[in-house]
C-alpha cells in the first residue's frame, strides 16, 4: 500500500481538515517531510492553495479547524495549529482563531515541528518586492499615481485615460510589475510601467 492509499483509508476518503471529498491529494507537511505517512495530510484544493498562498486566506474556510484540531494525527494538529496561528495575527474578528489556538495543546517535539513551518513560510513571506513606476521612483501603499497613457480595461467596456489620478494604490505581494487600485469605482490590476507616482 503506497502514502496515498494509506491516506486515503485513514481520511475514509475526505480532507482531513475541512472533510471536504473531492480533489483530494497527499500534501507533505515541512520544512522537512519525507512525504511518509506520518508526516502527510490528505488535503482537498481549496486547503492547500491556502496553506501555500496565505494571501488567499479565507477566514471563515477555517472554521473547519474547530473539529479537525482534535484529530489524533500529528501531521494535522501541526497543520491545525498553523493555520490556527496565522489566523489568530490575521486582524480583528478571528478571536475564535485564538480561543483554539489557546486550546490546542501540542508536545515540546511538535510544537518544534509546527514552529518550525512557521519560520520558513515566514521567510518566504517577507521577500520584498520593490514596486517602481515608469521612472524608477519606489512606490508605496497608498500612494497616488497617474496613467502615463491610456489603458483599456478589460472586462468593464472603458478606457482609462492618460493622465487619470489613482489614490490609495494596493501593491500586489508577490509581482513587482503590478498594483491595484480603483478607476470609475472599479478596482483593477495596473502595471507598475504605465503610471508615475504623484507629487
Amino acid at each position: 500500500m503506497n502514502v496515498e492509499e494509506k491516506l486515503q483509508q485513514r481520511s475514509k476518503h475526505c480532507c482531513e481538515l475541512c472533510s471536504a471529498d473531492s480533489q483530494l491529494q497527499v500534501y507533505p507537511v515541512g520544512p522537512e517531510s519525507e512525504a511518509s505517512e506520518d508526516d502527510s495530510v490528505y488535503l482537498c484544493a481549496d486547503c492547500r492553495t491556502q496553506i501555500d498562498n496565505p494571501a488567499s486566506l479565507d477566514p471563515d474556510h477555517w472554521r473547519c479547524l474547530n473539529d479537525s484540531m482534535w484529530s489524533p494525527v500529528p501531521a494535522v494538529q501541526v497543520l491545525a495549529w498553523r493555520m490556527l496561528s496565522q489566523l489568530a495575527e490575521h486582524g480583528e474578528g478571528l478571536v475564535w482563531a485564538q480561543s483554539l489556538l489557546d486550546m490546542l495543546y501540542l508536545d515540546e517535539e511538535m510544537l518544534a515541528w509546527a514552529n518550525a513551518g512557521m519560520t520558513a513560510g515566514e521567510q518566504a513571506a517577507e521577500q520584498t518586492w520593490e514596486h517602481l513606476d515608469s521612472n524608477g521612483a519606489v512606490l508605496s501603499a497608498g500612494d497616488t499615481v497617474t496613467l502615463t497613457k491610456d489603458l483599456n480595461v478589460r472586462g468593464a467596456n472603458f478606457t482609462a485615460k492618460r493622465g487619470t489620478a489613482v489614490r490609495g494604490i494596493t501593491l500586489v505581494d508577490d509581482n513587482a510589475e503590478q498594483i491595484e487600485g480603483k478607476i470609475n469605482g472599479q478596482k483593477i490590476v495596473i502595471l507598475t510601467k504605465f503610471v508615475k507616482k504623484a507629487g
